[in-house]
């Protein structure tokens, strides 16, 4: 074997090896369309989906995302919601739509009705969305790929019962359980 085929024959193989590690990350910026599930190594993309269609993010126990859920009726006939993240933060918005942990946003549901994605944890809830009657108002956490964030095939989320009673005019607000009647 001369000098020339082995160093050849080596310079292939380094081509290859160089080539193959990158090849399976794609090509492109490295971030997803819209839509998208990201090929993240953040947890396991699962087969199940949230109500709305969207792929659950499986992670475990340890240090997952939570959220808690407020909600409470403000002065103008609407109704104050305040999460509490716990093991997230929100992403700002225009941030790259791929998995990363811990991050992301929420979308708030009404009755299961979607009504807004947020990426900060206030918002506050118009009177109009939450007619006379017993509500639940849910958070759920969203990857930025749009995956759920999810723990034991569960999506991680929260819900607040609330009650609107109102009287002629409709504005006035009550959250349950009303414990000063």
């Amino acid at each position: 074997m001369s000098w020339r085929s082995w160093s050849g024959g080596t310079l292939t193989v380094l081509a290859v090896c160089v080539l193959v590690p990158l090849g399976a990350g794609g090509c492109g910026t490295g971030e997803a369309h819209p839509g998208a599930v990201s090929p993240s190594p953040v947890g396991k993309v699962l087969d199940g989906t949230d109500g709305s269609g969207r792929h659950l993010r499986e992670v475990g126990t340890k240090d997952a995302p939570e959220v808690g859920v407020e909600v409470t009726p403000d002065a103008a006939g609407g109704w104050d919601v305040r999460l509490r993240p716990r093991h997230f933060r929100f992403s700002p918005p225009g941030a790259p739509h791929r998995a990363v942990p811990g991050r992301g946003l929420a979308r708030l549901f009404v009755d299961g009705r979607p009504v807004t994605g947020l990426r900060t944890p206030g918002y506050h809830l118009p009177g109009r969305l939450v007619p006379h009657g017993t509500h639940h108002v849910t958070a759920r956490l969203y990857a930025d790929d749009g995956t759920v964030w999810a723990v034991r095939g569960r999506p991680v989320e929260s819900t607040a019962d609330i009650t609107a009673s109102g009287t002629e005019s409709g504005t006035e607000r009550d959250t349950e359980p009303d414990t000063d009647s």
